[in-house]
């Protein structure tokens, strides 16, 4: 069994991962670290020289690496559920828990990143909360289990997801 961990950018999936596999004795495996070695540069660079639809075809194509991985908590990109096959494969591979946070709380925790491609353009708080208006009623649709981040700690949320594995056996 895989977790997935779904969500915006700035709601934990990485951090949160690292804690719950290391917790469930499992491997974690970030596929946004994944496209950066596989290309041999940085996300943002990837958006800047090749554009979104070109980061979002090698995101597909790290998810049909993983199909035969098991016992993965699997950190995702934000935008990965934006295309129906990547979600199917998703769901084919595991369990998808989505992280969310307010826009407010996802602002504080990016303000002072410059590597977030989609947050470049224009006011970061207006960009965050016209993603998440557009993404939010995918996350909801697809996940299997929802644990909001904005007032929890990392490990509270790797407690949640716990507690949800044992009561979904």
């Amino acid at each position: 069994m895989n977790i997935i961990l779904i969500g915006f950018m700035g709601v934990g999936k990485s951090e949160v991962g690292r804690s719950l596999a290391a917790r469930q004795g499992m491997n974690f495996i970030d596929a946004d670290e994944i496209i950066e070695k596989t290309e041999g540069r940085k996300i943002s660079e990837i958006f800047e020289k090749n554009g979104e639809p070109y980061f979002r075809d090698i995101e597909t194509e790290v998810i049909k690496t993983l199909e035969d991985y098991d016992n993965f908590v699997i950190s995702t990109g934000g935008g990965i559920v934006l295309r129906e096959e990547n979600v199917k494969m998703l769901k084919e591979i595991g369990t998808l828990v989505l992280l969310t946070a307010e826009p407010e709380v996802v602002y504080q925790r990016l303000k002072e990143t410059s590597d977030r491609p989609l947050l470049m353009q224009g006011d970061k708080m207006e960009s965050i909360k016209k993603i998440l208006d557009a993404r939010n009623p995918i996350y909801e649709k697809v996940a299997d289990y929802k644990i909001d981040t904005s007032n929890i700690s990392p490990q509270a949320a790797v407690e949640e997801i716990v507690k949800w594995i044992k009561r979904s056996k």
